[in-house]
């Protein structure tokens, strides 16, 4: 999937943040261990409103354009007060744009190469 290069995920993410998203500051590109070498990434950050780690990657089924969030487990509960669960429900609300804004940025890459 020639989509996941770090130049292109990190174009892909500054294109997302100029749509304007509150929450989009966030977002990193850091390196994933790609297959023999390759140069590959993953959109990560930390949530701003509950100390939860998530990344963000293509699904796995061949062929497929669609992403996917995945969260890192959490060793203690979080309890949250309605002013963070209403900040978490937009940071939520964020990943779920991007996730469809990558998704037509994928599919438009692969439509491209065919």
């Amino acid at each position: 999937m020639p989509f996941r290069t770090m130049t292109t995920l990190q174009a892909w993410i500054d294109d997302f943040r100029a749509l304007g998203y509150d929450d989009a500051g966030i977002l990193k590109v850091i390196p994933q261990d790609g297959e023999e070498g390759s140069d590959t990434g993953l959109i990560a950050a930390g949530l701003r409103s509950v100390s939860t780690t998530f990344y963000v990657s293509p699904e796995t089924d061949p062929g497929s354009t669609g992403w996917a969030v995945t969260f890192e487990p959490r060793e203690n509960a979080a309890p949250l007060g309605s002013a963070r669960v209403l900040a978490l429900s937009g940071e939520l609300a964020m990943l779920s744009a991007l996730c469809t804004f990558l998704q037509a940025r994928a599919e438009a890459f692969v439509e491209a190469r065919s």
